[in-house]
């Protein structure tokens, strides 16, 4: 059992929308419906029975299909929307950045609005002072604060609002929909601040559609599907589980998304130790059954678990099967150049237009120890300079 403290916790949260079926202005109408059982309204359940703890320093990602219902969690964690049933518990001071420039005024200066944005999220004016440079650094516009925000392009609000929501000290952060603001400068200014945040003990809640962001930043995920939690834990199988969702996925004769299943049976194992040393061979071995004509091909990495990266990874398409029927090969490699790692082996399949159809769980993905103690780190130094990773040296047997 974790030591942290809860920082958020949503406890069996359902909600709910009355949707209007009818209107009707007649006394008598509203009488007879009503005594016959027949509601002016549909009830549209958007969350049912959620349940799940963010503790602190946490940077946890909701994903979803647009209609999932994590937008309206986010407002329900916000007190935006109150829930029918359950409750949220929010420890610290909270600020949520859910909507652009919600709250901003186009008629006062940029310094005004910041102001007033911060006693909106319950600063007082003491402590909007001590975040306020802060916040026009980050938002480089310091020649642009006595200016009316009506006179700022929309870059330039979008830059300002979203610095006031990261760089406002809360204790819980909430974040939807708003790694793509701003332009490439400031994006590349937004990355570096996530990565600082993922490593200073803040907690996050991020809602995003991008999978490259849950991996790369967040430490868990959850995935929401028709108002329930589908899936929830390590963000790579949350992530996987989504991109998976959204291209294997059909309608019926009923109109209803049903999973269309094109690979099953994935397996991956491991046939040399477990625990290896720099320069002994890797080698493990993936089977797969296709279930469709197409061609096939398969996509791995292996991450250093501690700090989130690819170590070595292999995406060739070089290796394309084809056909229906059960695929099986094994790949060799080597690691000559690193120390002290703890992996994880993660494994997809892809068809030839890089689809994925099939990707092995937590349950199906070894992981590997790489460690010597009679050699230097320092001696271990020989990178691939334009991606970070070892050299690929390995290749599929079939």
């Amino acid at each position: 059992m974790s030591d942290k403290k809860i920082a958020v916790k949503v406890d069996h949260v359902s909600k709910y929308f009355k949707l209007p079926t009818e209107a009707t202005q007649s006394l008598r109408t509203n009488l007879v419906n009503y005594f016959k059982g027949i509601k002016g309204y549909r009830e549209q359940h958007v969350l049912k029975d959620i349940d799940f703890e963010v503790e602190e320093g946490d940077f946890f990602g909701i994903v979803g299909r647009n209609g999932s219902g994590k937008s309206t969690l986010l407002k329900i964690i916000s007190q935006i929307y109150v829930p029918e049933k359950g409750k949220v518990t929010v420890n610290g001071k909270m600020v949520s950045f859910i909507e652009l420039g919600v709250g901003f005024n186009p008629e006062l200066t940029g310094r005004e609005n910041v102001y007033m944005n911060g006693a909106m999220l319950g600063f007082t004016t003491e402590e909007v002072d001590a975040m306020y440079d802060d916040i026009v650094e980050f938002a480089e516009l310091e020649d642009f604060m006595n200016q009316k925000l009506k006179n700022y392009s929309s870059g330039m609000q979008v830059r300002l609002a979203f610095s006031v929501a990261i760089k406002a000290q809360g204790d819980v952060l909430i974040l939807d929909e708003v790694l793509a603001v701003g332009d490439e400068a400031f994006q590349r200014k937004c990355n570096d601040y996530f990565l600082e945040r993922k490593t200073s003990g803040k907690t996050t809640i991020l809602v995003t559609h991008d999978m490259g962001a849950v991996k790369k930043y967040c430490n868990k995920a959850i995935l929401i599907e028709d108002g329930y939690i589908k899936a929830q834990g390590e963000p790579d199988e949350v992530a996987n589980q989504y991109s998976y969702d959204n291209a294997n996925t059909e309608k019926n004769d009923d109109g209803k998304t049903v999973e269309k299943l094109v690979v099953d049976n994935l397996e991956v194992n491991l046939l040399s130790s477990g625990q290896t040393t720099p320069g002994e061979e890797i080698l493990f071995e993936v089977s797969y059954n296709v279930l469709e004509n197409i061609n096939t091909y398969i996509a791995f990495s292996m991450t250093d678990i501690d700090r989130n990266i690819w170590i070595y990874n292999d995406n060739s398409l070089d290796y394309m099967t084809s056909g229906i029927g059960v695929k099986t090969c094994t790949y060799r490699c080597k690691l000559s150049n690193v120390n002290n790692l703890k992996m994880k082996l993660q494994v997809s399949v892809r068809d030839s237009n890089d689809k994925m159809v099939a990707f092995a769980n937590a349950q199906n993905t070894p992981i590997i120890l790489v460690s010597r103690t009679d050699i230097e780190d320092s001696d271990l130094s020989e990178k691939d300079s334009s991606t970070g990773l070892i050299q690929r040296n390995g290749k599929w047997e079939y």
